[in-house]
């Protein structure tokens, strides 16, 4: 019996012709819905050319990138912090000592049940307050808000996702490492977290993938992300006396779908990069089986020691 069986019914021929039916039905539906938003749209001139036509602005380019570059560099810094977070907090709840261990534990089951637009909220909030002893200008506040809430709340999950793959390591080989006389922190740091990583990548880069679409959120307190900049264009550029909000949802949808499925890309690279990699102890190739005679003529020509009587 095979260990997918165990795991599901394989399905029969009725039921394979059950789903194939329920498949037609479900992508026909899809497509009506499509094209019924689509006619709908169009009824609605949505898709005139003269609104469409704000993308040949070199300003309204211009917003587009400025919002992609600070969406992209919120999102470079918080997954970095996020994930040095999570590597710390997952150490600090698998620790042998309560008092570190609770305080990890708490810390991360408070920031993962808070919504982050609160705690992002709630950081603007006390740093605008504090921004000149902080020594922040211009719209650094809204940037280090969104930065650490990011922060704080993805490093959290990170570090659920890194403590299930630490301890989805077998315990004989973080006993063999104490055996070898290796410390806690060596055999945390040599043994356990990059095989956790390595079995959590896929984890880790969906919970990237949030972090990148959750900078959106930097647009609740006026951070000029991509989100902000596209609102700003939709609201202030009118065209025949209607708003341009569809086709800049459109296209800004299109670039976070975009930016997405680059991120996904390069973590499946990373991950068959890993899987390919040559490392490990390499097995030697297996000499020819030696006999009992030849055994006996082995230990009959090795050589005895000076003064050593031959049995």
């Amino acid at each position: 019996m095979s260990g997918a069986s165990v795991l599901y019914d394989v399905p029969g021929p009725r039921a394979k012709v059950r789903n194939r039916v329920y498949m037609v039905f479900g992508s026909v539906a899809l497509v009506a819905l499509l094209a019924f938003v689509v006619l709908r749209l169009d009824a609605k001139g949505q898709f005139d050319a003269a609104k469409w036509d704000i993308f040949n602005y070199a300003g309204v380019r211009t917003s587009i990138r400025d919002g992609v570059l600070a969406t992209l560099q919120v999102f470079a810094i918080a997954a970095v912090l996020s994930l040095v977070l999570g590597v710390v907090l997952a150490v600090a709840r698998l620790s042998e000592h309560k008092p570190v261990r609770w305080v990890a534990t708490g810390f991360i089951e408070f920031f993962r049940a808070v919504p982050l637009l609160i705690t992002v909220y709630a950081l603007w909030v006390i740093i605008l307050s504090n921004r000149e002893d902080l020594g922040f200008s211009g719209n650094q506040a809204q940037f280090w808000a969104l930065v650490l809430g990011l922060t704080v709340y993805n490093g959290s999950v990170q570090a659920e996702v890194l403590r299930a793959g630490v301890n989805s390591v077998p315990k004989g080989q973080s006993e063999a490492a104490y055996a070898l006389g290796m410390s806690k922190t060596q055999v945390m740091s040599t043994v356990l977290i990059p095989q956790a990583v390595r079995s959590m990548l896929p984890t880790i880069i969906s919970q990237l993938v949030v972090t990148l679409k959750d900078t959106s959120l930097g647009y609740i307190i006026l951070y000029e992300e991509l989100l902000y900049n596209a609102r700003s264009i939709s609201t202030n550029i009118i065209v025949d006396g209607d708003d341009t909000y569809v086709p800049v949802l459109i296209v800004t949808g299109s670039i976070y779908v975009a930016m997405c499925l680059a991120l996904s890309a390069l973590a499946n690279w990373i991950e068959r990069r890993g899987r390919r990699a040559k490392t490990g102890i390499g097995v030697s190739a297996a000499a020819e089986p030696v006999t009992a005679s030849d055994a006996l003529e082995v230990g009959d020509a090795v050589p005895t020691a000076p003064g050593q009587k031959e049995n």
